[in-house]
């Protein structure tokens, strides 16, 4: 299995933090973001390698930082320069599985600017036993929070299908949100350039999920703990705060 970091956005909202350095090599505690969830996975033993999918300016930083990794990682370099030039998530996961030497069995697909404070082996465990795409959820009270996150309706017989799901709906159906953490069997991953010729949104990673769902089984497990969004610079400091002396 194949994990795949998205790490080519700008990360504009915490500039001057990130205007010249991504976000996912920003510290939290003693490691970096992206260390992190490549620590966690490496010593699961499941993943045979990584591949971070970044822009042309952050190339060069990741590739240093992939340099000090003991696992296998690879640097895939979307050739964008700007916030303005951006691919999207959804092309991005495109590009970066089009330039696999050899695909994987599965892909694993994660943001790249997230802090979990639990092992994803329990959500490699749920996608082994479903033998389908696999997405988490979790349950947002708030109906403003729900309108900026994908939501996912399930069906009725407790199973964790995916009915539905929608990016930043006006009106949400349900209050489970999905997290950008995927699970891609190797079929429903060569289905992403159908996908985006029928339509579906690039900017979002959810809006694949939103199409998958529809034409391939997808199956949503609870989140068993906390992530942490680093999306602002107040964010990132609650979250520094919260991993101070952490190692």
């Amino acid at each position: 299995m194949n994990c795949l970091i998205l790490a080519a956005g700008y990360a504009t909202r915490l500039y001057p933090l990130t205007e010249n350095f991504p976000k996912p090599l920003l510290k939290v505690g003693e490691k970096t973001i992206i260390d992190w969830l490549v620590d966690d996975l490496a010593a699961d033993g499941r993943i045979d390698s990584f591949t971070v999918v970044t822009n042309h300016r952050f190339a060069p930083l990741f590739a240093e930082w992939a340099g000090g990794k003991d696992c296998r990682v690879r640097i895939a370099d979307d050739g964008t320069s700007t916030n303005e030039t951006r691919l999207g998530a959804v092309r991005d996961i495109e590009f970066a599985m089009k330039t696999e030497e050899d695909p994987f069995d599965g892909t694993l697909v994660l943001a790249g600017d997230n802090v979990l404070d639990f092992s994803l082996s329990r959500f490699l465990d749920f996608c082994a036993e479903k033998k389908s795409s696999c997405v988490m959820r979790y349950f947002e009270p708030e109906t403003a929070t729900l309108s900026k996150r994908g939501v996912l309706e399930l069906s009725d017989d407790g199973s964790g299908l995916v009915v539905s799901m929608e990016e930043k709906p006006k009106n949400p159906r349900t209050n489970w949100c999905c997290p950008p953490f995927y699970y891609f069997t190797r079929d429903d991953a060569g289905m992403i350039g159908r996908a985006v010729a029928e339509g579906c949104g690039t900017d979002a990673p959810g809006s694949f999920i939103g199409w998958l769902c529809r034409h391939s089984p997808v199956y949503a497990m609870e989140m068993p703990g906390k992530r942490y969004d680093i999306g602002t610079l107040e964010s990132y400091e609650y979250v520094k705060s919260i991993y101070k002396g952490i190692v």
